[in-house]
């Protein structure tokens, strides 16, 4: 966009140009923005939209240079081009500038300069024409990003654009099609995207290109298109008519690859025409995966794949081994050795020992021997002896052998080996079958090895943080139970905890960390270590959860939740404090069997910035306090509203001799609260009892 450089010059008429109201009346009903300046660079006339745009009355402009009156960005602007036309004699034009109006708004515009002459052609004034050119700058803007979308849409489709006449004739380059096409600019232009159609497919394609340009009509085809590489590829286009008033004025298509769909459909093809005949087998992979996924070490693992290969595969026997990659050696996990391997014995193969299991797992290939004759030419190519392997055939009723490595994203974790009591046809069915349930088997070995690994660790972490029993104290009686909500790991963010003060008063806090595993189970063990010490030096809950907030701050990640209930209660009156972290209310059960929720305010969950607040909480003699975690009262199917009515309600129901009992009423409430729900959480609850007061007390 831009604006004329100088004032237009009228046509020849009868009215004298140098009447002066007549100047001044341009200058006051003109669009552009008029300003005068002397040689010297001085301000000697404006127009009121000139002082509109600077925001300087007319006053404070005439007779001053533009630093003495204009913001320091356009003096500077006007400055130089006026000293460049000046200097030059020549207009100076395009010059951009923003200004901003009284109203805060930011309006952009177009500035020329250009040299004014007296008759004698001497330099009298540089005339300053400005025009705004906010709405037409918008429009190149808008233009600007619809044109970045549409680059941007095309190359995230990874689609190749081009363009025709409306006679469909190429003209403007494609450098993306080239490039796959390997065609030269002037070949392209000149015979354009037919040339490289494969030939069997080019006239029909012709043929419906021409119906589309005859008719105006979208043009949708595919075709195979000759590559650089000489090979061909297939393509999907896509083409429309842009019309404007009623003619067609180019044509734009998009080509998209489709080799890989069109690859994929035919090895889909290939694949339910193999599956096809082996539908039994499909159906026994399907129900061997099934199996494999509830298989948690990897000792489960070889049984299921143990019973897949009797069941599946009718194999007479079966071995697994796991490499050991440190002593590059297989680990027999069952069987007797393997016996046509020269030299070994026992439990470990080295991978320089030729047998069906080390070629599986060396070549990382399906080995299959559907005879004697074909696993001895085999085994004696990768190196076997002749001597163990003939003596092995001779007083072996083996058959057919089939070895199959066990691979996780290319890396060898083992191999299977199948062997069978009479000659096997292994068809291409039957291999496409075994590479699956092979896949399947590695991918069952390697998450089972990944469990028993942080199981362990789980177990260990489990055993260190939480309590290995309950304190024992005259007048008050504690029980917990802890239910796990993982199938994986036997730990999660769930905790309990329970110690005497110095005081005589008992601690007692559930907690809850988000999460899973290791992760869960270390920030665990820090808030629960950090609780003991804080609780210790100063008891009160609302202390100990302020304590702990800081902790938090400075120990655990910002998207960390950690909630829990803490309470101090005495023994024999059953007198407390509590105070809750985001955690649901703990219950009050009385000896009747009913059931309150404790209308303490929950509060954040650690780490969030509150004033901690503690409430008297009192367990009369005869009472259980229940406090719990929400995989008690929540899950996918119950509210947490739903749940902790539904506690209550539980409560109720529960037998007299129940109700007496802590640890008859914690089973009697996980039971029946978890009853007919998926357990998708941990669950913890810990009871706090007071006795009822006797004689003697």
């Amino acid at each position: 966009m831009s604006a004329e450089t100088s004032v237009p010059r009228p046509r020849e008429s009868d009215v004298d140009i140098s009447d002066s109201a007549l100047f001044g009346g341009l200058l006051a009903e003109a669009r552009y923005a008029f300003a005068f300046f002397d040689p010297d660079g001085r301000v000697q006339r404006v127009n009121d939209l000139f002082t509109d745009v600077v925001g300087v009355p007319a006053e404070r402009l005439v007779g001053r240079v533009p630093v003495e009156a204009l913001a320091a960005d356009l003096s500077q602007l006007i400055t130089h081009a006026v000293q460049g036309v000046v200097e030059t004699d020549a207009p100076v034009t395009e010059s951009r500038v923003r200004v901003r109006t009284p109203e805060g708004e930011h309006r952009h515009w177009s500035l020329s300069f250009s040299p004014i002459h007296d008759d004698a052609g001497e330099l009298r004034a540089v005339a300053l024409v400005g025009l705004d050119v906010t709405e037409s700058r918008q429009t190149e803007e808008d233009l600007r990003r619809s044109e970045e979308r549409y680059r941007s849409l095309v190359e995230a489709q990874s689609q190749l654009v081009w363009i025709t006449s409306p006679t469909g004739t190429v003209v403007e380059d494609a450098p993306q099609w080239r490039a796959i096409t390997g065609q030269g600019l002037e070949e392209y232009l000149a015979h354009g995207w037919l040339e490289v159609v494969h030939p069997e497919e080019r006239r029909q394609t012709e043929e419906a290109w021409k119906e589309a340009l005859r008719g105006r009509t979208m043009f949708e085809w595919n075709y195979r298109v000759r590559t650089r590489a000489s090979g061909y590829r297939h393509f999907e286009v896509r083409a429309v008519p842009i019309i404007r008033h009623g003619r067609v004025v180019e044509w734009v298509g998009a080509n998209t690859d489709v080799t890989p769909q069109r690859e994929a459909e035919e090895m889909r093809g290939r694949l339910t025409d193999q599956l096809g005949a082996a539908a039994l087998r499909t159906a026994r992979l399907q129900g061997a995966t099934a199996i494999l996924a509830e298989a948690l070490t990897v000792e489960q693992v070889v049984q299921v794949i143990i019973d897949v290969g009797r069941t599946a595969l009718a194999a007479d026997r079966s071995a697994v081994a796991l490499l050991d990659p440190d002593r590059a050696a297989l680990k027999l996990i069952n069987g007797e050795g393997v016996p046509e391997a020269a030299g070994t014995s026992g439990e470990e193969i080295p991978l320089s020992h030729t047998s069906v299991l080390t070629m599986a797992v060396n070549s990382r290939r399906p080995v299959f021997a559907e005879s004697p004759d074909s696993l001895r030419t085999q085994l004696l190519e990768a190196g076997g002896d002749e001597q163990v392997l003939a003596n092995y055939l001779t007083n072996s009723d083996e058959r057919a052998w089939v070895g199959l490595p066990l691979l996780a994203a290319g890396r060898a974790l083992g191999a299977l080996r199948f062997s069978f009591t009479r000659p096997q046809k292994i068809s291409q069915e039957d291999g496409v079958f075994l590479e699956a349930l092979a896949g399947q088997c590695a991918l069952a070995v390697e998450r089972a090895t990944l469990f028993e690994r942080e199981h362990k660790t789980a177990e260990t972490l489990q055993r260190s943080l939480l309590p290995d029993r309950l304190p024992v104290v005259k007048g008050l009686e504690l029980a917990q139970r802890f239910r796990s909500g993982s199938r994986h790991v036997q730990v999660g963010g769930d905790w309990y905890d329970a110690f005497v003060l110095q005081d005589g008063r008992v601690a007692a806090v559930v907690g809850d960390v988000m999460g899973k595993g290791v992760k869960a189970a270390a920030g665990m063990g820090r808030i629960r270590n950090a609780m003991r010490a804080l609780a210790l030096t100063n008891p009160p809950p609302a202390a100990v959860l302020t304590g702990l907030d800081r902790v938090f701050d400075a120990t655990e990640e910002e998207e960390q939740v950690t909630t829990l209930a803490y309470m101090v209660v005495e023994p024999v009156t059953g007198e407390g404090t509590l105070a809750l972290a985001g955690h649901p209310p703990p219950v009050l059960v009385s000896p009747q069997g009913t059931a309150m929720l404790c209308d303490a305010q929950p509060g954040t969950p650690l780490g969030w910035p509150t004033s901690r607040r503690q409430f008297r909480f009192v367990v009369p003699p005869g009472h259980t306090a229940v406090l719990y975690s929400d995989g008690l009262v929540e899950n996918r199917k119950r509210g947490l509203d739903a749940g902790l009515a539904e506690i209550c309600s539980v409560v109720t129901e529960a037998p007299p001799e129940v109700v007496r009992s802590p640890h008859m009423l914690l089973d009697f409430l996980v039971d029946r609260m978890l009853s007919g729900y998926e357990q998708d959480d941990d669950v913890t609850a810990l009871a706090i009892h007071v006795p009822p007061a006797t004689k003697s007390d």
